[in-house]
């Protein structure tokens, strides 16, 4: 990251969920990648805006070029662990006319007629677009696994549909950027606490939230589980941090960065006779 220490692509390195992850060993506050603090990663969070936000017009200008790629990113994590807050100050940065954003809640009933992947396909991103999840198809296996709403082979079938899915989604011309925000339980306590003692952070809090507290542990397998049966080498998880929300930020600002760089983007070359209508303008 900025600051003198990481590349982008050395940050994605290391918040690479490779084959031998296990989430125990991630330390919530720690900052991969990074050597300075709050000050600095606001710093270096603004510094970067420029960067993404111009990757992201390529991508949409190349869309009306005829191109068919797109990014979606796809955020999950424990009640409070930044996902609004990745939108707002991340996605945030780009122009909006590029960004798709998708909160899914629980599904409706016409949503349940379906195969439990039927809205999420709905809801991918067009060509030129920059997608966003705001939790995703990954309910339909976490709050299914911990709290038994389908059976275990149900769940393991899931897994492989998501598997195949995203496949078909990478395939047809889609980046998909995978990142759990993973935070710490009392680092949730604390901003469930801000929540109850701000009216106007009333909206935010649910009753909810103190029953998946007492399944904390079930859901950290969970995670651990997803992450271990949904890892492809095109579909990769990314596991940042989030008790310190202003390096999240940054981290998932450099994963997006990262991945647009990749995909070598250049604007469209003109489709007409610049030096003729440049004529014609100065004629008019």
């Amino acid at each position: 990251m900025p600051n003198g220490t990481e590349s982008t692509a050395e940050t994605r390195r290391l918040l690479l969920a490779g084959p031998d992850f296990a989430l125990d060993a991630v330390d919530p506050r720690s900052t991969p990648g990074f050597d300075g603090g709050k000050k600095e990663g606001a710093a270096a969070l603004a510094a970067g805006a420029d960067t993404l936000a111009s990757l992201q017009e390529k991508l949409f200008a190349e869309s009306r070029a005829g191109s068919d790629i797109a990014v979606l990113l796809i955020l999950q994590g424990m009640d409070t662990s930044g996902k609004g807050g990745v939108v707002r100050h991340v996605v945030g940065q780009v122009h909006p006319q590029g960004v798709q954003h998708y909160a899914f809640k629980a599904p409706t009933e016409q949503e349940q007629q379906h195969s439990f992947l039927w809205r999420v396909r709905r809801q991918l991103p067009a060509p030129g677009m920059l997608g966003v999840f705001d939790r995703s198809h990954y309910e339909d296996v976490l709050i299914h696994r911990v709290r038994a709403l389908s059976p275990a082979e149900e769940v393991e079938k899931r897994y492989r549909a998501i598997r195949t899915f995203e496949d078909q989604v990478v395939g047809a011309g889609t980046r998909v950027v995978k990142v759990m925000l993973h935070i710490s339980q009392d680092e949730q306590k604390a901003r469930l606490a801000e929540r109850l003692d701000r009216k106007d952070k009333f909206w935010k809090y649910s009753p909810d939230d103190i029953e998946d507290r007492a399944l904390w542990q079930q859901y950290q397998e969970a995670y651990q589980v997803a992450v271990e049966r949904t890892s492809t080498p095109d579909t990769p998880w990314y596991v940042v941090p989030a008790d310190r929300k202003w390096y999240a930020r940054l981290a998932v600002q450099h994963l997006l960065t990262a991945t647009l760089e990749d995909m070598q983007l250049s604007w469209p070359r003109a489709s007409f006779d610049v030096a003729a209508e440049q004529e014609r303008l100065h004629s008019s």
